[in-house]
């Protein structure tokens, strides 16, 4: 799932990503309110992570506007300001929680999954492909029933496998969407986690979901054929 966090201190906009993907989530940054409202409003997100005291404008007013603009994503308002008057004035806006800093980060991974839990009407939370299931929320993988154990970046692979099912995945846009960097050529990474999680949910069962694309690279799906496609 897609995180965005609209936050102008370095230090915990940091903290909060490098702890979000420690759990399998794609997260960017964004440090002020104008950029943050348009990319929010532009960008497909799963929720966004909103500070309320912003350099250009205040945090309320982004999540109001985002609300203008129809954007129904799931808005956690973070504050140093903990009084009622700015926990209302928060809600009120539009925002669906509110956090006062500091805060625990086990308490905003549980903020996080609640309102995942809650999340938007047209939104799945539950990914499938044949007899393989993905659990957004509770972060859990099963194939023909049976538990399958992945770590954070194998579970974040294979929900972007599966959210782009049927689609030719390059190297390139694998390593800018699951790891958030760039690609280099010389690198194995990409297929040594692949050939992992193939071993994963594949290995034992007569139809792989995982299929090499020769010269390309990756599509995840049933075979239907295609000479291109190599096991």
């Amino acid at each position: 799932m897609r995180i965005l966090v609209i936050e102008d201190n370095p230090m915990m906009a940091t903290a909060i990503q490098q702890g979000l993907r420690e759990q399998g989530y794609s997260v960017d940054i964004c440090d002020n309110g104008f950029d943050g409202e348009d990319q929010a409003a532009q960008e497909p997100y799963d929720l966004i992570i909103l500070d309320r005291m912003l350099p250009d404008r205040e945090g309320v007013e982004v999540c109001r506007n985002l609300r203008r603009r129809k954007v129904a994503t799931p808005v956690l308002m973070l504050t140093a300001l903990s009084g009622t008057a700015e926990k209302v004035s928060g809600l009120d806006s539009g925002a669906d929680d509110y956090l006062p800093k500091p805060f625990e980060f086990d308490e905003l991974l549980a903020r996080i999954r609640a309102l995942l839990r809650r999340g938007r009407a047209t939104e799945a939370t539950r990914l499938e492909c044949s007899d393989l299931e993905l659990d957004l929320i509770r972060r859990t993988a099963k194939r023909a029933g049976s538990a399958i154990k992945l770590s954070a970046k194998e579970f974040a692979l294979l929900e972007f496998l599966m959210r782009n099912t049927d689609r030719v995945l390059d190297r390139m846009t694998i390593a800018q969407k699951v790891w958030d960097m760039n690609y280099e050529p010389s690198s194995n990474l990409i297929d040594v986690y692949i050939s992992t999680l193939r071993r994963k949910i594949d290995r034992g069962f007569e139809q792989p979901l995982i299929h090499t694309v020769i010269g390309t690279g990756y599509r995840f799906g049933i075979l239907n054929g295609d000479p291109e496609l190599a096991t």
